[in-house]
């Protein structure tokens, strides 16, 4: 699966097909060689949560931030990392997300994203 996170990531595979994808989540751009041979799937921010929980993802350097950088979906972000995205900022519909997590642990429900 290939996954483009920012608007310039262009993502290729090494398969024979050549398969790609670009955009991230301003649009999405994806090809190959043999387009019959790829499968696309979109989530969008007002998808059923928790879906979207599992795939929505924020990038992360570490507490110091000097780690290399990784994508944590945000049903494994734990609650102080949660906050601390609030407290940073960002954009308004990702932060939406952010905050639909929290009240979603806040109802009782699984944080583990499983």
């Amino acid at each position: 699966m290939l996954v483009s996170r920012t608007v310039h990531d262009y993502v290729t595979c090494s398969c024979p097909n050549n398969a790609m994808v670009d955009g991230g989540n301003d649009y999405g751009r994806y090809g190959a060689m043999d387009m019959d041979k790829i499968e696309t799937h979109y989530v969008y921010a007002d998808d059923d949560f928790e879906i979207v929980r599992k795939y929505a993802a924020r990038g992360s350097r570490g507490i110091d931030g000097k780690d290399p950088l990784t994508w944590i979906p945000i049903a494994y972000l734990d609650d102080d990392h949660l906050q601390a995205v609030l407290d940073y900022g960002g954009v308004d519909w990702h932060l939406d997300l952010i905050r639909k997590e929290i009240e979603y642990r806040k109802d009782g429900k699984n944080n583990t994203g499983v």
